[in-house]
């Protein structure tokens, strides 16, 4: 049985793809890219994760990644993408572009499940919250390994609005924080999360961990604060993992 699977993980400024060995937890070869099309509506969205996978020639299910709440298979929410998306049946979507299985699932559930499973947050028990740190913010709550899905929880207010509207990687950039300037709205945010829900640990992810040894001395939290092993890749990576179950469909 085919254990390398094709995981896509949609983003409000790129959809990424890769292909991953389910037994080892490596990524095969290079993740590929391609624009998020703006605006990202759903066929839009279709044909460039046509365009990726081709880059990325596989067989067996796909995994498929969202930034919004994902139940019973179908977008709930749509907070950096088109709000076309909301009703729609990704897996349906996805198994009609490319006339494979498909699983649908929220992107920072997605880099959770990677990280509990194969990295930062690999055996670990107690509350873990992963973090993802881009375009918006994403959470993902597990309890002794086991998620609890679609926690949204970059949309807790802070100063009058969305978390991810003060703390997120996409407005670090817009405003050309510094380290300390946007360390000091992360503090913020991870205490308000703490005082909410006491976590033993914090996985914080997205592009901006592979820089972590240059602000981690400025991270400052009652819980155990650790990077994504994976980066950005670990919605991927997720993305193919959560595929997986398909295999036994």
């Amino acid at each position: 049985m085919n254990r390398i699977l094709l995981g896509i993980d949609v983003g409000g400024s790129a959809i990424k793809g890769g292909l991953v060995d389910l037994d080892t937890g490596l990524l095969i070869g290079e993740q590929k890219h391609v624009p998020t099309p703006q605006p990202a509506a759903p066929a839009a969205v279709m044909k460039s994760i046509a365009t990726l996978a081709g880059k990325l020639p596989s067989k067996g299910p796909v995994g498929f990644t969202f930034p919004g709440v994902v139940k019973n298979g179908k977008a709930r929410t749509a907070a950096n993408v088109d709000h076309g998306w909301v009703g729609a049946d990704g897996s349906a979507l996805l198994q009609e572009t490319l006339g494979r299985p498909a699983l649908f699932l929220n992107d920072a559930d997605a880099a959770g499940i990677a990280e509990i499973t194969w990295g930062a947050g690999r055996d670990t028990r107690g509350t873990v919250i992963m973090v993802t740190f881009g375009t918006g913010i994403g959470t993902a709550i597990f309890l002794d390994g086991k998620l609890l899905p679609n926690t949204e929880l970059g949309h807790l207010e802070i100063r009058g609005g969305d978390a991810e509207e003060w703390a997120s990687a996409r407005v670090r950039t817009a405003e050309n924080l510094d380290f300390p300037a946007w360390i000091e709205r992360v503090n913020e945010y991870l205490a308000r999360l703490h005082a909410l829900l006491w976590p033993d640990m914090f996985i914080l992810g997205g592009a901006v961990s592979e820089r972590f040894d240059e602000f981690a001395p400025l991270l400052k939290s009652e819980a155990e604060i650790r990077p994504a092993q994976f980066g950005n890749q670990a919605g991927v990576m997720g993305a193919a993992l959560a595929a997986g179950a398909l295999l036994k469909v």
